[in-house]
């Protein structure tokens, strides 16, 4: 007797089919829920009905974890082409239409998050039929979504390491140390590198990009760092700062958020001189709202950037007051590099 044969394209939607894509890529129902902006019993559902469809489980949870079985591995390859094939068709009717429509898809890591809405506010002024949307996280989770090719572009401090990218840099980032007002070392002039060593230290937490770049001039330096406390949010590092526990450093980006009054010190190899960067995948085609912007970054929205943050005032003692307590408006950004 002949076996039915499965046919997907009518007993399964293409809603079903990004559900599972999604799953398979993030690894968890939950996230993918997330992702989606569905609820879990809804990809619960979705997940059911298309492995009812194939006649073959598509996932193995085992303990907390969910595994492809071996028709989920080959479904996920499929899925990937065919969505791959889709996402090319969009960008080929959008390059048709150019910048009437479209859609912008950009990920950025959370020390940019003041600037970067910002820009893509002004790119949108100038075009808006695209639909552009903005996912701002931690640098880890921004690698993440680089890697599974989640975004059109990407905004890191530095560069990602062994990631075959093309990283544009777009405009200064650079990092200033600071302490509370009052401390030892502000108002002073020239301060040796060395004495940083001599105090308490706050530190981001290990990966960011801030810390790399510090870490790596104080090992050229021989100075070691007496790292108090790890945390997490530049805020609460600025706040750290100004309530006397430590001394720290942060992209000068930071200040303009508001927050506590902090003093930036004249220390030797400050600032340390880096840059903001545009990333994408190596041989990624951009679609024409993705080169836009790109180009919108590398002129007007440089400019537009800089001239918010570029000129951050200081006091004669080398405190600068970034709350109520300051008599103006802050300028603008923060987050983690």
């Amino acid at each position: 007797m002949e076996r039915p044969t499965m046919n997907l394209r009518r007993h399964a939607s293409l809603r079903q089919l990004e559900v599972f894509e999604a799953i398979a890529r993030l690894g968890s129902f939950k996230r993918a829920a997330q992702t989606l902006h569905v609820t879990q019993p809804t990809v619960s559902m979705q997940i059911r009905k298309l492995s009812e469809a194939v006649g073959m489980p598509l996932f193995e949870q085992v303990g907390k974890r969910v595994y492809l079985t071996d028709a989920g591995r080959s479904l996920y390859e499929s899925c990937r082409e065919m969505f791959g094939s889709l996402e090319r068709f969009e960008m080929d009717v959008a390059n048709m239409k150019g910048l009437t429509q479209g859609r912008l898809r950009l990920g950025v890591v959370t020390t940019a998050k003041y600037f970067a809405p910002r820009l893509l506010g002004g790119f949108c002024e100038r075009y808006p039929g695209v639909d552009a949307s903005l996912k701002v996280t931690n640098r880890e989770r921004v690698l993440e979504r680089l890697q599974s090719n989640e975004d059109d572009l990407y905004i890191f401090g530095q560069p990602p390491a062994g990631v075959d990218v093309e990283a544009v840099p777009f405009l200064r980032n650079p990092l200033v140390a600071l302490a509370p007002p009052g401390h030892p070392l502000a108002g002073r002039a020239g301060v040796p590198l060395a004495e940083l060593g001599e105090y308490p230290f706050l530190a981001r937490e290990p990966g960011s990009g801030t810390r790399l770049a510090v870490e790596r001039l104080c090992d050229e330096h021989g100075v070691t760092l007496r790292v108090r406390m790890e945390l997490g949010s530049n805020e609460a590092i600025k706040q750290s700062v100004a309530a006397g526990m430590g001394v720290s450093v942060l992209s000068e980006h930071t200040l303009a958020g508001g927050g506590e009054e902090v003093a930036v010190l004249d220390l030797e190899g400050f600032p340390i001189e880096r840059h903001w960067y545009l990333v994408y995948p190596a041989g990624k085609q951009l679609s024409v709202a993705a080169r836009a912007f790109m180009d919108y970054l590398l002129a007007e929205g440089a400019r537009m950037a800089e001239s918010g943050v570029s000129e951050i005032p200081r006091s004669p003692q080398g405190g600068w007051p970034v709350g109520p307590a300051a008599d103006r408006e802050p300028p603008g950004p923060e987050g983690r590099s």
